[in-house]
């Protein structure tokens, strides 16, 4: 079994810090703000080898914080996603991990090629592991919920609490799980990710997920996103999130699942939609539903304020003094 161990930073990484360099010696003013807030968060950046990939994480808030939340991203998402709840719960003394899954952001690729339900939840593990993390809380969004429950399954009693952002009960039946992953794949893959312009992938957020103007600075952070993440993972991920061997065995995660769980959904939601969320939460036996107003799919660059609470709420509301 291979060891996991502290590692040096990812070409992925590496240009990207180049990019912003560039960008502060020479960029407009927005640029240089720009360039200048993204590379201090890279300060709290490492990287360590987990089953063999190597793996972005972003470590941030009090070495001493008694409270530890690990932040999932979702499906052709980075950790950046979460930087505007990293912010919150850090001024609030609490501690995040913010990762990459393999095959996305600053993570390599898997030399193996395997981006299956199994594996990213063991590269969890390994992290949690590595970092000697006892218990913590996790917040997660889209795919993220995926990986959190099937780690949860495997290693009960590790998680303190969850905060589930757009993730609910989807129908499913044959002629979806056929022909799902052909269309969704095509439209990421030989469509959003060849794209060089960070418009026709806004405008096709702005209309189909959000139902919120998004900071244009957010608006480039989504668009990172498309570039890094690698079309197996997309494939990979795509029918499982599609199959329904995977679907149909959500609610028995979510009622196996032993700590308390918040779903959180966006009333204008149309991918996962608020109903979807509210009954899944009534598989949950510690599980509570929030509906969000006026929001869409995109919640935690929509409404990052609204998001930031709702997960700080609830980490202090299950936090080790509190249980």
């Amino acid at each position: 079994m291979k060891q996991s161990r502290q590692t040096g930073q990812t070409e992925k990484f590496l240009a990207y810090s180049e990019k912003l360099r560039k960008l502060s010696a020479g960029g407009t003013t927005a640029e240089i703000r720009r360039a200048g807030y993204e590379t201090g968060l890279m300060a709290c950046s490492r990287f360590a080898e987990l089953n063999g990939v190597v793996h972005h994480y972003h470590d941030s808030g009090p070495a001493d914080a008694r409270e530890t939340v690990i932040l999932i991203h979702g499906w052709d998402c980075w950790w950046m996603w979460w930087h505007h709840i990293i912010r919150r719960l850090n001024a609030s003394g609490i501690r995040t991990i913010a990762y990459d899954l393999k095959g996305h952001g600053w993570s390599d690729n898997d030399p193996l090629n395997d981006y299956s339900k199994r594996s990213f939840p063991e590269d969890l593990h390994k992290l949690v592991e590595f970092l000697g993390l006892e218990r913590f809380h996790v917040s997660a969004f889209s795919f993220g919920p995926l990986v959190a429950l099937y780690y949860a399954k495997k290693h009960p009693g590790k998680i303190r609490s969850m905060v589930l952002f757009n993730f609910g009960y989807l129908e499913n039946n044959a002629f979806i799980e056929r022909f799902a992953p052909a269309t969704i794949n095509f439209a990421f893959n030989n469509l959003l990710r060849k794209i060089r312009w960070w418009l026709p992938a806004y405008m096709f957020a702005r209309l189909v997920l959000s139902k919120n103007t998004v900071l244009f600075h957010d608006v480039q952070i989504g668009f990172e996103s498309l570039g890094f993440c690698a079309p197996e993972a997309i494939e990979q991920t795509t029918a499982q999130i599609t199959s329904l061997a995977v679907t149909n065995a959500v609610p028995e995660l979510v009622e196996r699942a032993d700590m308390p769980i918040l779903f959180v959904a966006g009333d204008g939601d149309p991918i996962m939609t608020s109903e979807n969320t509210r009954r899944l939460a009534g598989y949950s036996r510690k599980g509570k539903f929030v509906n969000v107003p006026d929001c869409g799919h995109l919640i935690t660059l929509e409404l990052p304020e609204t998001a930031g609470m709702l997960v700080l709420d609830h980490v202090l509301g299950n936090a080790a003094s509190a249980s």
